[in-house]
């Protein structure tokens, strides 16, 4: 709603209304115009943006019953004030009218309408099924589809974890089928999800020595959310001791009851180090594909599908991993993707080799995008650039007017929180991936380190490698750049030494998490903790020239120390406040003195002790708070 104006306005417009009333409603000079209430209706449309002026009209009720209604509800506004959409539908059913408000269609909405799939065309023919693979860390998923692959791809990754989405396609008995690797480790949900939701069926891989973890329970739940069948692979079955009726119960327990079991679940015994069991999991695929599933295509109609993952490469730009679910994708196709469009350059298949052209359930990598797309989003090809040009535009704007929407503005209200959080530490960081995915993992696990002692703020986060610009950046904010398998270039290192900026680089997800972790400890505020110590009841106070006074104690409870801190009571209300200066029994030096022993102690820079005071010693412990 825009800015009210002051209650004399109000006023004035009231009073003209009344004079019109009073003066038997005489006409108007030629072009004054008077707004006439039409009769009310039950239901009325409306275009934005929507006026007190034009909701009147719209629903026929009088623009001034309108602003009587919003003055009861504390809102001042002026005939010509604009509402929101669910203002204005408020305020229409507080008359009894059901409003919509009619946008107008956008090239967006043109392009959805065109591309709704025809489930009952004639071009529509068989596919390729695609299979995502889930499962908990460690549990073998990369290493069981290398093994169908007969390649290697575990051994290239960081720490012997996939940590972004993989898409390839193989060939069993001459039908092609589409796998998707995603990672298991805990941070990578949002890939889990995705991959869930762009399958045909899941893999659920469990390890025979480990049974069903956190992220196996996790995966089980993207899968039953995007209704697909679940195929479990047993993997690992080759190690010694293994508990298969332990693995089967868990695996009951979340509702995937196995075959043996009188279910419905089919469980295959596999082994990655040996091959056990895979020609056995491809026959099981094939058969749920056909008996479950029924996928089909059109190849004739232009590409639709998902992004899977997004980059920037150095030679070759903004490459993106996408699926095509319908349709065929060329090169020379003009694509739109997210906040990205362009012309297709190139297409690579899951080997490298490049191709022309990518039909239904095929993975491919597509460079020729302006801009990198956020993992997740779907992707459509189009006959005009322009076309393109304006979706993406639009998109961008949406984009940015929600960011500009998370930024909190300064009101008399906040205005003091606002102050006080310019004097409260926070770690600035700057986050650079080497795609969408790992980015977005990234900043979710960062989420979860949020506090209110030592802010997190994320001033940055892009695909790519670390730039000039970035360090900039980390010098005017006093921020750390944080890089997740990016290197930086010559002059952001130059630049970074100049300028004594930090730049971490990770390939691990978690050492990133735990190093943060760290940080943000070291910067909250420790804890400190009173330790009891003893006490000991002054018997004789003796006063020694160039020392001061010395109070002869005996010691009757626990142990006081010298160098402790000290309370000297008197008469059960605290005197004053310091250290034990020095501690003797007889004319020895000691370091404490026990129990129902006797003692001389000096308290420092205080000499007003007096017989039957009680000295009470105790320490400090500083504790380092954790999160």
């Amino acid at each position: 709603m825009t800015s009210p104006l002051p209650a004399s306005a109000l006023l004035n417009e009231s009073d003209d209304e009344g004079r019109n009333r009073r003066s038997g409603g005489r006409k108007h000079k030629a072009g004054h115009r008077v707004a006439v209430s039409p009769s009310r209706k039950s239901h009325a449309e409306i275009e934005p943006p929507v006026t007190i002026r034009s909701l009147s009209e719209a629903i026929g009720v009088k623009g001034n019953e309108l602003l009587r209604k919003l003055m009861n509800q504390g809102v001042a506004a002026t005939i010509n004030s604009t509402l929101d959409d669910e203002a204005a539908q408020m305020l229409a059913l507080d008359f009894g009218v059901e409003l919509d408000i009619v946008y107008e269609e956008t090239a967006e909405d043109h392009m959805l309408a065109s591309f709704e799939s025809d489930e009952e065309g004639e071009n529509r023919i068989p596919r390729p099924p695609v299979i995502t693979i889930l499962g908990h860390v460690d549990h073998g998923k990369t290493s069981l589809l290398d093994r169908i692959r007969k390649a290697n791809v575990v051994a290239s990754e960081s720490g012997g974890i996939t940590q972004h989405i993989g898409a390839y396609q193989v060939e069993h008995d001459g039908k092609p089928i589409t796998f998707v690797d995603t990672p298991g480790h805990e941070a990578f949900t949002a890939m889990r999800a995705r991959g869930a939701n762009v399958t045909d069926i899941v893999v659920l891989v469990v390890a025979a020595d480990d049974g069903v973890m956190p992220q196996t329970r996790e995966a089980i739940a993207h899968a039953k959310a995007a209704e697909v069948p679940i195929v479990v692979a047993l993997n690992k079955i080759d190690l010694p001791n293994v508990n298969i009726n332990k693995i089967f119960g868990e695996l009951s327990q979340e509702e995937l009851v196995p075959e043996e079991y009188g279910g419905d679940t089919p469980v295959i015994k596999t082994s990655a180090t040996t091959g056990q069991g895979i020609p056995e999991l491809l026959e099981m695929l094939g058969i749920v594909a056909e008996l479950r599933c029924d996928l089909r295509a059109n190849p004739e109609r232009p590409a639709t599908g998902t992004c899977l993952e997004a980059s920037i490469s150095e030679g070759r730009g903004v490459v993106a991993t996408v699926l095509v679910q319908d349709g065929t994708l060329k090169v020379g196709d003009v694509i739109v993707c997210g906040d990205g469009f362009g012309r297709v350059r190139a297409l690579f298949d899951d080997k490298g080799h490049l191709v022309e052209t990518a039909g239904p359930s095929t993975p491919v990598e597509v460079s020729g995008l302006d801009a990198v797309p956020t993992a997740g989003e779907k992707f459509a090809v189009l006959d005009d650039v322009s076309q393109a040009r304006e979706i993406a535009q639009t998109r961008r704007l949406r984009t940015r007017g929600a960011a500009l929407g998370e930024r909190q503005s300064v009101t008399l209200e906040n205005l003091f929180d606002r102050m006080a959080e310019q004097k409260v530490k926070s770690l600035n960081l700057i986050l650079k991936a080497d795609v969408q995915g790992s980015l977005e993992a990234l900043s979710k696990e960062l989420e979860k380190l949020e506090n209110a002692e030592v802010p997190v703020r994320v001033l940055l986060k892009a695909v790519g490698g670390i730039s000039e610009s970035d360090v900039l950046l980390a010098d005017a904010s006093q921020a750390i750049i944080v890089g997740f398998r990016v290197a930086p270039e010559d002059r952001a290192i130059t630049a970074a030494e100049e300028k004594n900026i930090d730049i971490r680089r990770y390939d691990i997800i978690y050492q990133v998490t735990d190093e943060i972790k760290k940080a943000i400890e070291g910067m909250l505020v420790p804890e400190t903790k009173e330790v009891h110590l003893g006490r000991a009841v002054v018997r004789q106070v003796f006063r020694i020239s160039r020392i001061g006074t010395v109070a002869g104690c005996f010691v009757t409870q626990g142990t006081i120390e010298r160098g402790a801190k000290a309370r000297l009571i008197r008469e059960g209300r605290e005197i004053y406040k310091g250290s034990i200066d020095a501690l003797k029994r007889f004319k020895d030096d000691v370091k404490e003195v026990a129990q129902n022993f006797e003692c001389g102690i000096k308290i420092s820079n205080f000499d007003d002790v007096k017989t039957d005071d009680v000295i009470e010693a105790y320490r400090i412990d500083i504790i380092r708070r954790t999160l």
